[in-house]
C-alpha cells in the first residue's frame, strides 16, 4: 500500500535520500557527472528539514505492507514541496500563486500514479491556502516533463537556470485554474 501523508522533520534523511536518487537517475547528460556523484544525501537532508518546519507544505508517499519485503518497515519512495509562488515574473506577469517546487519519485516506484498522487496533494494543498493558480519548473530536457503535459500543464515560459556553473533550460508548466490539475482524471498519467 501506498499512502501520502505530511511530511515529519524525522523524514529529511529519506527526502534527502529520495532527492539525491533522482536526480542521479534523470540527468546523467543533462547535468555535470561529478556533480550529481557529489551530492549528498546530508546536505538535502538539512535543506528539506528547513522545509518540512517552514511555512510551505511537503508531503511524501509512504509504501508499506505488501508494497515493501516482508518485515521491511515503511518506506519513503516519493516528496513534494509546494508553497506560495515565489515572485519570478514572466513578460511583466507572474506564472502562477502557487508553486510546485518539487516532485521526485524513485525510480522503482514510477508507473504507479505515485507521482500523480503527490502533485494532486500539492494542488489541494494550495487550493487551500487560497492559490487559484499553480505552476512549477523542470529542467527542459528531463525525459519525465511529459508527465506534466499529460495532467493538462501549459507549457507558459522557458527560462535558463544555473546548476552546478552551468546554464541549462527550465520550462515552467501552468495550471489556471489551479481547478484543472485537481479534475484530472486519476487515470491521465
Amino acid at each position: 500500500m501506498i499512502s501520502l501523508r505530511v511530511a515529519r522533520p524525522t523524514d529529511a534523511v529519506a527526502i534527502g535520500a529520495v532527492h539525491v536518487a533522482a536526480w542521479r537517475s534523470a540527468y546523467p547528460g543533462i547535468l555535470p557527472d561529478d556533480y550529481l556523484a557529489r551530492m549528498s544525501v546530508a546536505r538535502q537532508a538539512a535543506h528539506y528539514e528547513g522545509a518540512i518546519r517552514g511555512p510551505g507544505g511537503v508531503f511524501v508517499a509512504v509504501a508499506s505492507g505488501t508494497d515493501v519485503p516482508l518485515g521491511s518497515p515503511p518506506r519513503i519512495v516519493g516528496f513534494t514541496s509546494a508553497g506560495r509562488g515565489r515572485g519570478r515574473l514572466i513578460i511583466g506577469r507572474g506564472l502562477g500563486e502557487g508553486e510546485v517546487e518539487t516532485l521526485y519519485v524513485l525510480d522503482d516506484w514510477r508507473d504507479r500514479g505515485v507521482g500523480r498522487r503527490l502533485l494532486r496533494t500539492a494542488a489541494g494543498h494550495l487550493a487551500e491556502a487560497g492559490c487559484r493558480s499553480l505552476y512549477l519548473w523542470v529542467l527542459r530536457d528531463n525525459p519525465a516533463r511529459w508527465f506534466y503535459q499529460r495532467l493538462g500543464g501549459t507549457q507558459a515560459a522557458e527560462a535558463p537556470i544555473k546548476v552546478a556553473g552551468q546554464s541549462v533550460m527550465q520550462t515552467a508548466f501552468v495550471w489556471d485554474p489551479i481547478q484543472r490539475l485537481l479534475a484530472s482524471s486519476p487515470q491521465a498519467s
